[in-house]
C-alpha cells in the first residue's frame, strides 16, 4: 500500500474532526479548515491508489 493512501486517510480523519469541532464551537474558520484538510486527504488517497494500480 502506498504511503499516500495511509496519509490521505489520516488527513481525512483529522479534517473530519476539525470540521465537527468547528461546527460544535461555531468556529467557521476551523470548520472550513477541516473541510479543506478532508478534501486534501481524499485527493492524496486517490494519488496513492493510482500509484498502487500502476505498480500492479
Amino acid at each position: 500500500m502506498d504511503k499516500n493512501r495511509t496519509e490521505g486517510v489520516k488527513n481525512q480523519v483529522k479534517g473530519t474532526v476539525k470540521e465537527v469541532a468547528g461546527k460544535v464551537t461555531g468556529d467557521k474558520g476551523q470548520e472550513l479548515e477541516g473541510k479543506v484538510q478532508k478534501n486534501v486527504g481524499k485527493v492524496q488517497s486517490e494519488v496513492g491508489k493510482a500509484k498502487d494500480d500502476a505498480r500492479h
